[in-house]
């Protein structure tokens, strides 16, 4: 009969239609909403206000809330430096791995910022295989920059997660490499060179292009650290 040839089939497409569509517009208003749930903790942390973040969590506001760039709390209080804040969410639990959407962890940002106190907190719960977007781990930013008591802290650290020294970047560049590339050969970088020197990096781990610290050392001219380097056996 002409009445049901064909509305049966077309009738569950068309609800399925529906349903697929609503749930592709409900999508992104569930993760809008995500967003906004974690907002209060996530500003809270990143203005350093410990009294409100700590309101937010007995709120109910979920420790690994993420902002629209992918940050938690915890990572919104390390970009700001605020280490009671960054203390207390480590002590709750709050992830020190988790990577926001440029590949920063709390631990890794630390490293980067010379936020030492944060450093400390997060070492025992860090994963060194957890990398930034350069392939690098938080020593090698804390040498480039020149944190010397970031660097200290990450080389005499004595538990397991301990952040190997002689890790290579995507740009071919251990720590060593790095703190006399990117350096300026001044006090901080000499006491940095001298700090890994003390605690075993190998002195003669050449870049991709088969250049040695000393050499790089020599060509700009940062003599104190050469003679770091000579004296560990560097060539």
């Amino acid at each position: 009969m002409p009445g049901r040839r064909h509305l049966p089939a077309r009738a569950p497409r068309a609800t399925l239609a529906l349903m697929l569509l609503a749930a592709a517009c409900a999508a992104p208003v569930r993760a809008a909403w995500a967003q906004a749930a974690g907002t209060p903790l996530i500003d809270a942390a990143a203005r350093g206000d410990l009294a409100a973040a700590q309101r937010a969590v007995q709120a109910g506001v979920p420790l690994e809330a993420r902002d629209a760039s992918g940050r938690t709390a915890l990572l919104a209080a390390t970009q700001g430096g605020h280490a009671s804040v960054a203390r207390w969410l480590i002590e709750r639990g709050a992830d020190v791995n988790a990577q926001d959407s440029v590949q920063d962890s709390a631990f890794l940002l630390a490293g980067a910022r010379g936020h030492t106190e944060i450093v400390r907190a997060a070492h025992a719960v860090a994963d060194p295989k957890v990398l930034n977007r350069y392939g690098g781990t938080a020593l090698i930013p804390a040498c480039h920059y020149g944190h010397v008591e970031t660097v200290r802290a990450l080389l005499e650290y004595r538990g397991p997660n301990k952040v190997p020294i002689d890790h290579v970047n995507r740009l071919g560049w251990t720590a060593l490499l790095e703190a006399v590339i990117l350096g300026d050969g001044g006090p901080r970088h000499t006491e940095i060179v001298r700090l890994l020197i003390q605690h075993g990096a190998n002195v003669n781990l050449a870049d991709s292009q088969g250049v040695t610290p000393l050499t790089h050392a020599r060509q700009r001219q940062q003599r104190a650290i050469a003679t770091l380097l000579e004296k560990a056996g560097g060539r």
